[in-house]
């Protein structure tokens, strides 16, 4: 598998990016969602590129069984102390797989799963297609595939909440950026992530937005607490806005769930 290239973000991605008040929001946006759309627990699903837990422990803790697979090392170390804090039950619902995306299918020996999750993992990646492939076909008949993504129509919104006039006149035809980690990016549109899941059985069945009005205060250098109430009562604004049009539109980042046709 190379290098880990995430080691030296391990601790910033898990620990600080999670515990801010934006990855507060993502985790609970993005899991009402998934509670919309997946089976009754104790159903399996594959967490692929899950870093260390934070959107699929919740799962766990909700009854679901979860399978969380990475290709770095570091992460899966942030995942292994995170697990310490599940009650024992939820602990015992988890497992901890080392491996790339693209080999999903060969490192899970053949299981496939009522969900798939790959959330924040395609824009990394020069080619989407592969690990496309890879989240469908581990996906049940009937099962539930769940992907978050860039969203190409809002890549202006960053570097104008952050005064780059000139970034931003540009980044209205680009489909790349350096992330706030550090590390190069690339988004799609609903649209072209639509039509790449249904070629492979995955019928689109809803798409939502995330990261809209705390992605607009955080960019624009507002300082948000995440120990202050008020600021993580955000959530519940965030959800509705993910689901009703323009918010959704306007929104950087855009969550596309899909179903799984029985052949």
């Amino acid at each position: 598998m190379g290098d880990d290239t995430w080691a030296s973000v391990a601790d910033q991605f898990a620990d600080e990016a999670y515990a801010s008040v934006k990855g507060l929001v993502r985790t609970y946006v993005l899991h009402q969602h998934l509670l919309e759309h997946l089976p009754a627990p104790p159903a399996t699903v594959l967490d692929v590129g899950g870093g260390a837990g934070n959107q699929s422990f919740p799962l766990a803790r909700a009854g679901y069984d979860v399978t969380v697979l990475d290709p770095s090392s570091a992460m899966l170390d942030k995942a292994r102390q995170r697990l310490q804090r599940l009650p024992g039950e939820a602990q015992r619902r988890v497992t901890l797989v080392e491996a790339d995306g693209e080999n999903a299918d060969e490192a899970v020996k053949g299981q496939r799963f009522a969900a798939v999750l790959c959330h924040g993992v395609l824009g990394y990646l020069e080619q989407r297609e592969p690990l496309v492939d890879q989240l469908c076909r581990c996906t049940a008949a009937g099962g539930v595939v769940s992907i978050m993504r860039g969203n190409a129509k809002a890549m202006a919104v960053r570097p104008a909440l952050e005064q780059r006039w000139d970034g931003a006149l540009a980044s209205f035809d680009t489909r790349g950026e350096i992330g706030v980690l550090g590390v190069p990016t690339r988004a799609d549109t609903v649209e072209e992530l639509s039509e790449l899941v249904r070629r492979r059985g995955v019928e689109p069945v809803r798409w939502y937005g995330v990261w809209l009005f705390v992605d607009w205060l955080d960019f624009g250098g507002a300082e948000l607490d995440p120990n202050d109430s008020k600021q993580v009562a955000a959530a519940a604004v965030e959800l509705e806005a993910s689901r009703r049009d323009p918010y959704r539109q306007l929104s950087r980042v855009f969550h596309l769930v899909g179903r799984k046709g029985p052949g």
